[in-house]
């Protein structure tokens, strides 16, 4: 037989030390959701703090080839639609790509923005298999006119934005050697483009972009 002291009661922990100890660790735990998991998985960054440690961009990138790798499985799964281009035919000449806002308003955006108009252009080349996204700072509203070519083959591309509390808005997607129009921002972000070489040879995209914008940035 063992004797078995039993514990002083002064030596156990109040119920308001355990509280606080379970608010304590509650707090931690949040913190680094939101500071660290969401812009790195996700690429939602409501402090910023994510931006400022390059978290945010990890996020954009994994959100980037989970989206194209969903775009490729649609396409096997329906290869008349991919070969015929539904999905992107807001994207190709002379349509305008990205926005639904009626033809009247759009010839009077150009004329609102011309004191805010600047110009940029960006030549990229992709090896095979490679993925580069550029995005350009809009605000809300704000509407840039673009076009890309390449020096031959198709490329995929995503057209999407990302901003706070916003990982993924996307305008559209597809595969083309070419694509032109309006992008208008639905909301204060980054705006841009995803391209992905699957020519089996080297392949290069010149962007031009002309419009009311803060400078295009190469992501990846």
């Amino acid at each position: 037989m063992h004797n078995t002291q039993k514990p002083d009661l002064a030596d156990l922990p109040t119920t308001s030390r355990l509280l606080r100890s379970t608010a304590f660790a509650v707090g931690i735990a949040a913190t680094l959701l939101v500071t660290v998991v969401l812009p790195a998985e996700y690429a939602v960054d409501p402090t910023g703090i994510g931006r400022l440690l390059g978290l945010t961009e990890m996020g954009s990138v994994k959100m980037a080839i989970a989206r194209e790798a969903e775009q490729e499985e649609s396409a096997e799964a329906a290869p008349a639609a991919a070969a015929s281009g539904p999905v992107i035919a807001a994207h190709t000449a002379p349509t305008p790509v990205v926005t639904a806002v009626p033809a009247p308003a759009q010839a009077i955006a150009p004329a609102k923005q011309a004191p805010a108009a600047q110009a940029e252009e960006m030549t990229l080349t992709l090896a095979p298999g490679q993925g580069v996204e550029i995005k350009a700072k809009m605000r809300k509203g704000a509407s840039v006119t673009y076009v890309w070519t390449t020096d031959g083959p198709k490329l995929n591309f995503d057209t999407h934005g990302d901003g706070a509390g916003i990982s993924y808005h996307g305008y559209g997607k597809g595969s083309e050697s070419r694509s032109e129009g309006v992008l208008t921002a639905a909301f204060d972000g980054s705006h841009g483009w995803f391209w992905r070489n699957r020519a089996g040879k080297p392949v290069t995209v010149t962007l031009k972009v002309t419009g009311d914008f803060d400078g295009l940035k190469r992501l990846v």
